[in-house]
């Protein structure tokens, strides 16, 4: 259904020559004419109206009504008795446009479940809470909260962020050096910067992990990577400490990929890495929400504030499109990220930001995060149950948290042949070397995300490609 205008009129630019020999009628038509042909006014677009046109342009009512008058008698506007008058239907044929390029997208077949990981399930967002929240926060935000604000962010916000980090996650969180930020990409860019304005050139990562995000993001703060392998315990802390490196980004609630939790005293030997080293742990937090069948795991970050940035968003626990992350950051580093976020937006939009802080003291957010548990703790056992029916040779690793998990496939099996031969049949797969500096990891495996397949299809697809994995 059409929007309706909802305004007394339109604006429209046109210009008149009054010292030029072309009555102003005349040039009034012309103008017109050519802004239909040459498509700055679209088919159905709404013109002013005839008295207000007049006034703004100093014209006479009669003058801009017989104008409008021609315009009609040769095809180009389209008016009704009670209606404004618009451009006309077939007034100009639209430009022949070269076809579109096609994308990978739009040539990929249709799939009976995509096994994509790090996207929640869509379709479960809060729509009426949002909704209620958005509402609750205009309400009752002052008008002074309109102006360009802190570029750390709105001080509520940061407050309850800090409470909901200290409450869930054990974290140090001061609000004083909390700063809101547009999602992980964002918040990744802005400590990176902050980092290199330290002296900081060199970033370690865990391999597998994200290697060409991170490495986009490093170059985009002047600074270079250096992969530092994992094991079932977490980064292997020896290996970093020999690559010189005074800042690394870690996963240590849910490992992505491999969902290995960091252990104890891992933990304990990275944090004393930084502190023996001058150096920084970026904390990616990205679904710690997300646990199943093993105790709550808190935040590295609360074991040394000075020492670790730890980055949060709503992305996984609401949706990607919200665009909203935080970053507690240690208080020597606090001023440069705020400084950096100030060049690069001047702040985060505050309505939306005033809605989250509603969402979650409301209680709204605990709510729906306990029934996304139940949800992806549902995907998780038809996932398990399905491969044990359909591929019992296929270990299944990385299930106690977040929703994807891993599947170890026989030592022999070809990983890219595999994941080539589920697309043909209509299920997508993706491979752990995708994931790896290393294109060619063994031994196989595959990253299977939940989050946004349904159990139905999730059954259908493994049944699909049972043999395959076996």
């Amino acid at each position: 259904m059409p929007l309706e205008w909802s305004g007394l009129s339109p604006e429209l630019l046109l210009t008149l020559d009054r010292d030029g020999p072309r009555p102003l009628r005349a040039q009034l038509e012309d103008r017109l004419r050519d802004a239909i042909r040459d498509g700055r006014l679209d088919v159905g677009e709404r013109l002013p109206s005839s008295r207000e046109l007049a006034r703004r342009l100093g014209l006479s009512r009669g003058l801009v009504q017989d104008a409008y008058a021609q315009l009609r008698a040769e095809g180009y506007l389209d008016s009704r008795v009670g209606a404004a008058t618009s451009v006309a239907a077939g007034a100009c044929p639209p430009p022949r446009a070269a076809p579109a390029p096609r994308t990978a997208d739009q040539d990929a077949p249709r799939l009976l479940a995509d096994f994509k990981a790090g996207v929640p399930d869509l379709a479960s967002f809060p729509m009426a809470d949002w909704l209620w929240a958005t509402r609750e926060a205009a309400r009752a935000m002052p008008t002074a909260a309109l102006d360009y604000g802190d570029p750390r962010g709105d001080a509520h916000l940061r407050e309850v962020i800090a409470g909901y980090q200290r409450r869930v996650r054990a974290a140090a969180a001061d609000p004083e050096h909390t700063v809101v930020c547009s999602g992980y990409a964002q918040g990744l860019v802005l400590v990176l910067r902050a980092l290199a304005a330290a002296g900081i050139r060199t970033l370690a990562h865990e391999d597998p992990g994200a290697p060409v995000m991170t490495a986009a993001a490093a170059a985009h703060a002047g600074m270079r990577t250096v992969p530092v392998p994992v094991d079932e315990h977490g980064i292997d802390v020896g290996a970093l400490a020999a690559t010189g490196a005074r800042a690394v980004l870690v996963t240590p609630a849910h490992q992505w990929p491999t969902g290995v939790v960091m252990a104890a005293r891992r933990r304990l030997a990275l944090v004393e890495w930084a502190a023996r080293h001058d150096a920084y742990v970026i904390e990616d937090d990205y679904d710690a929400e997300f646990r199943y069948d093993r105790e709550p795991v808190g935040a590295v970050q609360g074991l040394a504030a000075d020492r670790v940035v730890a980055i949060g968003t709503v992305s996984k626990s609401l949706a990607p499109a919200l665009r909203i992350g935080w970053l507690l950051c240690p208080p020597a580093l606090a001023h440069r990220v705020a400084a950096c976020k100030q060049l690069e937006d001047r702040g985060s939009p505050t309505l939306d930001q005033l809605a989250l802080a509603r969402l979650i003291e409301s209680g709204r957010y605990d709510r729906h995060l306990r029934r996304m548990r139940a949800l992806y703790a549902g995907r998780r056992e038809a996932l398990a149950d399905a491969l044990a029916a359909h591929a019992p040779r296929v270990g299944l690793s990385g299930l106690a948290a977040g929703f994807h998990a891993v599947a170890h496939l026989p030592a022999d099996a070809d990983e890219q042949a595999v994941v080539g031969a589920a697309l043909a049949r209509g299920v997508g797969l993706h491979g752990m070397s995708e994931n790896s500096s290393v294109r060619a990891l063994r031994p196989p495996r595959l990253v299977l995300g939940f989050g946004n397949v349904g159990e139905r299809a999730i059954t259908a697809g493994i049944a699909s490609i049972g043999g395959l994995l076996a």
